[in-house]
């Protein structure tokens, strides 16, 4: 445990100190409106899933239904939450507010890199890869990195999933990823879908492509050189999808 620390020549108390140590971990991201969330049950899992597998115990449910109520207060209605799990002397459970956060109407431009993230079946709480991935091609004018493998392979976003729609199924990268939630939820969904290996010259055939996060869906525009055409039908059909799934309470 770290004793003592200094931020910009100044000491910081205790709990700065915890957050300095607190670096083992998973985590969850939500957005809470009128104090509900899409796919709490979905939450509630991949935080059990991710804590069994890095810490040998299921997540106290309670401690983290309490930590968001908690973090919001008697007077917050809407907000970006986080809950994240990590071990100090022991784990733990925290969670933060940021303002509510909405998908961006796009149509996003992905640039694809080579980048495969450890574990990514788990949402670590530690992400500087994905972040530095997230700036690099921000520079050069792109909204998102497309991580794909040394064979061209597409598996996931730096912070999202990537999905298609050809107008009949729903199609996903076949490639190790990070379930997100809003996939898991239109997983959900009353069509066909399949799972199968996709490259970026792929995207193309393909009529819809879209990414999504705990802030929703945004359709593609342009993956490197190749320039999509997001079908506006198709795009209305998904994002109906998603806003039809039912928001459940907190409290």
């Amino acid at each position: 445990m770290i004793e003592r620390a200094v931020i910009d020549g100044r000491p910081v108390g205790a709990d700065a100190r915890f957050m300095l140590t607190a670096r083992y971990g998973h985590f969850t991201a939500m957005q809470v409106r009128n104090r509900r969330v899409r796919g709490l049950d979905l939450h509630l899992a991949r935080l059990d899933e991710a804590n069994r597998e890095l810490f040998g115990a299921p997540v106290d449910r309670d401690a983290v239904l309490g930590a968001v109520r908690a973090v919001l207060g008697g007077d917050a209605r809407d907000g970006s939450v986080r809950v994240y799990v990590v071990e100090t002397d022991r784990p733990h459970v925290l969670a933060t507010l940021a303002p509510p956060a909405e998908a961006e109407q796009g149509p996003y431009r992905l640039r694809s890199v080579v980048f495969q993230r450890y574990l990514p079946h788990v949402k670590k709480a530690a992400g500087f890869a994905q972040a530095h991935l997230g700036r690099l091609v921000g520079r050069e004018g792109y909204d998102e990195a497309l991580l794909t493998s040394a064979h061209g392979i597409v598996s996931e976003g730096s912070i999202t999933n990537l999905g298609c729609f050809d107008g009949e199924r729903l199609v996903w990268p076949d490639a190790p990823m990070l379930r997100g939630i809003t996939m898991r939820l239109l997983e959900r969904v009353d069509v066909p879908q399949e799972r199968r290996p996709l490259k970026v010259a792929d995207l193309a055939g393909l009529g819809l492509v879209f990414v999504c996060n705990s802030r929703g869906v945004v359709p593609v525009g342009q993956v490197d050189d190749v320039a999509l055409r997001p079908d506006p039908a198709l795009a209305a059909r998904v994002l109906g999808w998603y806003d039809a799934v039912p928001w459940d309470a907190l409290d």
